[in-house]
């Protein structure tokens, strides 16, 4: 009790998935506040959870924190059980980290019949139960979409966090820092991230139509002579980074690297990128900074040329004291 009133800071007691094991112990490593704790993820015969919060006694009348992943559907109901039964032991205040909210790309209607499934899943969220100290704490990083802040009801106090900081720190590491000029792929990741960028000479590119084909061109800006890094939030496929790294070094760019805070890259789709593959060789890409936000990811990619992983351990430790 005195070492809180000292510092200022709570003890928080942190729960996370199976995926996110390694990424939790790295946030307990960066506070001793932070105590790691378990749960039983056990199934029945017929697929569906078995789960048991281990130590639920204990963790009355104390600051809880879950970090989620919900990486695939099938990692969802199990982690939403999870979550929504903690707010109700008890506790003095509940969090729940959610880094990467999957369903943010499917955040509109273009056409009568489509599903807004980042509406749903944000309805989902705004129901958790209160707890003792009032509603969850949500933490986001990098929301795909600026409105979707919108979606989340009273019952959640959505915290939206970003990865820019990491990258930031990263470049200033780096040697001949002067001569980087950041790239945004398109108005989008401009509006969203240039803000936090504004210290870097910028390059705006945009993608149009030309029959079937989207080509990606400069919009604004001069790659000429400089290590340009491109910086969006997410990547799938990776098709458009690759297409702007092409147009970039046409452009002069002495070496062009990419930021993603979400890697998602389903059906190995990275594979595009790494030093064995000609389509995304060291030729194309010098860095590519990827932060922890999709662990599955992470797992698979390891120490693989040109990715370097940024992780937000530090930033979430931090995001768990306010």
């Amino acid at each position: 009790m005195e070492k809180k009133e000292e510092t200022g800071k709570k003890q928080v007691l942190l729960f996370h998935c199976v995926e996110s094991e390694e990424l939790a112990r790295k946030v307990a490593a960066h506070s001793g506040l932070i105590q790691l704790q378990s749960i039983k993820w056990r199934s029945f015969d017929d697929g569906f959870p078995n789960l048991f919060i281990n130590n639920a006694q204990e963790i009355r009348g104390q600051h809880v924190a879950f970090l989620a992943s919900f990486s695939s559907p099938s990692v969802i109901f199990e982690q939403l059980s999870v979550i929504y039964a903690l707010p109700r032991l008890f506790v003095a205040s509940f969090t729940l980290v959610l880094a990467y909210f999957p369903t943010g790309s499917f955040e509109r209607m273009e056409e009568e019949g489509d599903v807004a499934t980042a509406f749903t899943m944000a309805r989902i969220l705004s129901n958790i139960p209160i707890s003792r100290g009032g509603p969850t704490s949500l933490v986001i990083y990098d929301i795909h979409a600026l409105q979707e802040r919108f979606y989340f009801g009273d019952h959640v106090l959505p915290l939206f966090e970003t990865g820019i900081p990491l990258l930031k720190r990263r470049l200033c590491e780096l040697p001949e820092s002067e001569k980087i000029v950041v790239a945004f792929p398109d108005d989008g990741a401009w509006k969203r991230f240039h803000k936090l960028l504004d210290n870097f000479p910028a390059v705006v590119c945009t993608k149009v139509r030309e029959g079937d084909k989207r080509i990606v061109r400069i919009k604004e800006g001069n790659p000429s002579g400089c290590h340009v890094v491109i910086v969006d939030d997410l990547v799938q496929s990776g098709g458009t980074l690759i297409e702007c790294q092409k147009v970039l070094a046409a452009h002069g760019a002495a070496k062009v690297s990419a930021y993603v805070t979400h890697a998602v890259f389903p059906k190995r789709s990275w594979e595009r990128f790494t030093c064995n593959n000609g389509e995304g060789s060291d030729k194309g890409f010098a860095y590519f900074w990827i932060t922890d936000s999709c662990p599955h990811t992470v797992k698979a990619i390891g120490n693989q040329a040109p990715f370097e992983v940024l992780s937000l351990a530090g930033s979430i430790a931090d995001a768990l004291q306010i």
